[in-house]
């Protein structure tokens, strides 16, 4: 009991220090991520707006890319608004209820867009390698279910991780090396061993990450050789642009959370600086490059959007 005592030892919560060693940095920054954050607000809502309103997008690719959409609204306000205020205000701190929450929810979203990730390239998987079986394998409870399966492990992982976390006496330290509290960046507030902690959270890692991983490598496989036994060049076309956006998005979440863990304990300024940096690209650019490139390669989403505004210059002009 006296061990968790003391991680409410410090009266105003923790400081997150964010970017404040290089202020200059600080202000591009925040007209930078305002700009981000206002353009992942109005796209991501566009996505789940067009995939409700248009009957062409009631489908299971849809559904998911919805799920994903909402995931990455609630990812960037989880830690953005908070980043924005210490920024404009210089007043760093974040309370122990505050911190733990934004924790909890900003690593459970983040657990839950890698299965969901893996949940859609096995939906392209089955509507490419078994297009016959699509609507009966895809079908709307199964669909419901897979997500309800990735909100919830995502959420129990985090659970997990953040009553773990702060359970850990920390002996008087309170500065958050970063600008939202994450599991690594308060591993280093502890004045205990953490090597159970690491344990556990590379355990998790391979579960929330490495095996979706495998499961869309798995996928996308088996999609190439689907692809190339293809005889028409537009149906390969077809095949490929189906999963080309779902493959960048992949491509680019992966990549700026796996470069991030080489960071994950920083030695030096210029290594705090990059790790900072990185997270600040998977929490922010991606879930605002995501609908741009769902939007751009889709040709269902671009109909969405023209029946849209033709629907709309159309009243207009009864009006």
């Amino acid at each position: 009991m006296g061990r968790f005592n003391n991680t409410f030892s410090h009266p105003d919560g923790f400081v997150l220090v964010g970017f404040s060693e290089w202020p200059r940095l600080e202000m591009v920054l925040f007209v930078a991520v305002s700009t981000f954050y206002i353009m992942t607000l109005l796209g991501n809502s566009a996505i789940i707006f067009l995939s409700h309103l248009d009957p062409r997008l009631h489908t299971p690719m849809y559904f998911f890319l919805a799920n994903l959409s909402f995931l990455d609204l609630c990812y960037t306000t989880s830690t953005v608004p908070q980043m924005l205020v210490n920024i404009q205000s210089h007043r760093r701190n974040i309370s122990y209820t505050g911190c733990i929450a934004q924790l909890f929810v900003f690593l459970g979203l983040g657990s839950t867009e890698c299965i969901l990730l893996s949940i859609m390239a096995f939906d392209r998987y089955v509507a490419i390698c078994r297009p016959l079986h699509y609507i009966v394998i895809m079908n709307s409870r199964f669909c419901q279910q897979m997500a309800a399966v990735a909100w919830g492990t995502g959420f129990s992982n985090s659970l997990v991780q953040t009553v773990l976390t702060f359970l850990l006496p920390r002996c008087g330290q309170y500065r958050v090396e970063n600008f939202f509290c994450e599991v690594p960046a308060m591993l280093q507030l502890s004045c205990v061993d953490t090597r159970t902690n690491e344990v556990e959270m590379y355990a998790a890692v391979v579960i929330i990450k490495v095996i979706p991983v495998g499961l869309i490598l798995f996928s996308y496989i088996n999609i190439v050789r689907a692809v190339v036994g293809i005889q028409s060049t537009e149906g390969r076309k077809k095949a490929f642009n189906t999963c080309g956006s779902h493959l960048l998005v992949v491509v680019m979440f992966y990549g700026s959370a796996i470069s991030g863990y080489a960071y994950m304990v920083p030695k030096s300024n210029s290594a705090k600086l990059k790790g900072k940096l990185l997270a600040l690209f998977y929490g922010l650019v991606t879930p605002m490059l995501n609908p741009l490139i769902y939007t751009l390669r889709n040709r269902d989403v671009k109909g969405a959007v023209k029946k849209l505004l033709g629907r709309e210059e159309q009243g207009w002009s009864t009006a």
